[in-house]
């Protein structure tokens, strides 16, 4: 799988747009992100071609000659890989300290507790066939 690029938390900005909806035109990113930001519409122009060029995001010419933009890189393999960086930098290799520490502090709903208990059963199922080849 190719790497995914760096994206800067302005640039996360316009991802989040295109991830809500797309295919968006820069007229429309910048609707979307008017009252949210105080960015001028050359900003948000300038971080919508940044993203093109980091290839997180391209682009077709829709009506008329509008180009239309949508994402290269989806929310969740973008979350996948920021998620992971981040437990490193602060756990190291070892994410179960922070998984207990999480558990610990985080009141969790019933049907949370019933998510997690499943993802832990899905793993380590896992684990056991691995072991058992």
């Amino acid at each position: 799988m190719k790497e995914l690029p760096r994206i800067s938390e302005a640039e996360l900005e316009i991802m989040k747009v295109l991830w809500g909806k797309a295919p968006q035109t820069a007229n429309e990113i910048i609707e979307s992100l008017d009252l949210k930001m105080d960015w001028k519409p050359k900003t948000i122009r300038t971080l919508i071609n940044r993203l093109v060029q980091k290839e997180a995001v391209s682009y077709h010419q829709g009506k008329g000659r509008m180009y239309e933009y949508y994402p290269l890189v989806s929310q969740d393999s973008f979350l996948q890989v920021e998620t992971k960086s981040l437990l490193k930098r602060f756990y190291g290799v070892s994410f179960k300290p922070l998984i207990v520490n999480f558990l610990k502090e985080e009141k969790l709903s019933s049907e949370d507790i019933n998510e997690l208990k499943r993802i832990l059963d899905e793993k380590s199922e896992e684990n056991q066939r691995k072991d058992s080849k």
